[in-house]
């Protein structure tokens, strides 16, 4: 068995996984069990949530290792699922390598949902969640609409390779300044309601989770580097409400 394809495919399927949110013991975990079911069994792997090490031996004793460096992350639990599932079924299968990593590129270039979709349910999460903290219809037709927005703007910036801080920061300025806009026109009444709600679509949710988890399970670095990063979201998005908010604030004296 070629001992550099087994550990090639092994990260492939860790990096697919790292790059859809999953949680690092859950990428190193699932390296060593391709590498186990390929009969590898001195395999090594030390994951973080911007590189992916792995190591192993080969029969010759030499020792072969690799890095794969992670600069995207984003969030698909479908396809972290898929990857799990398909280094469950190895053995079972008796997939060999190449078969194995035809199955990953399937895996990595399925379809999303489509471009409507993703936009309808964040305008629902945006909508509801402002319901959830006490606003009225008025305000849940300005998040709705105001979550729409938001995220159409921040697919568009991904695109153009902005820096997540900056679409975050950028996301919370349109989140108060669409807010102050639907209540000085008289649809919506709370802009507190509005502008909540609404940046609730940004708030790392899956980037805390993975922080405590990874803590809790001993890989402090990993846990450090994703408090970090929430922390400079919640941070870029503080920053983005509250300079629209200062401005209005200095320009009307109030709401």
């Amino acid at each position: 068995m070629d001992v550099n394809k087994i550990i090639f495919v092994a990260t492939e399927a860790g990096r697919i996984i790292l790059e859809n949110g999953g949680e690092t013991y859950r990428v190193e975990e699932t390296i060593l069990r391709i590498c186990d079911a390929y009969l590898i069994k001195n395999a090594d792997s030390y994951v973080t949530p911007t590189g992916i090490m792995v190591s192993a031996t080969d029969k010759y004793g030499h020792n072969i290792s690799i890095i794969k460096r992670i600069k995207k992350r984003t969030v698909d639990l479908e396809k972290i699922s898929q990857v799990n599932d398909l280094s469950r079924s190895i053995k079972l299968k008796g997939m060999t390598a190449d078969e194995f990593r035809e199955e990953l590129k399937k895996i990595e270039n399925a379809p999303r949902y489509s471009y409507r979709i993703t936009i309808l349910s964040a305008c629902l999460i945006a909508g509801f969640f402002t319901l959830m903290f006490g606003g009225g219809f008025g305000d849940f037709i300005a998040s709705f609409l105001i979550g729409g927005i938001i995220h159409s703007v921040s697919i568009y910036a991904s695109k153009l390779n902005i820096n997540a801080f900056f679409i975050n920061i950028l996301g919370g300025m349109l989140s108060a300044l669409l807010a102050i806009i639907f209540v000085s026109i008289g649809i919506s009444s709370d802009i507190d309601k509005i502008i909540i709600g609404s940046i609730m679509l940004l708030v790392p949710g899956i980037a805390i989770t993975n922080a405590i988890r990874d803590t809790i399970a001993g890989d402090l670095v990993a846990g450090l580097a994703r408090s970090v990063e929430a922390f400079l979201i919640a941070i870029a998005i503080a920053v983005g409400s509250g300079i629209v908010l200062s401005f209005w604030l200095l320009l009307s004296g109030g709401f």
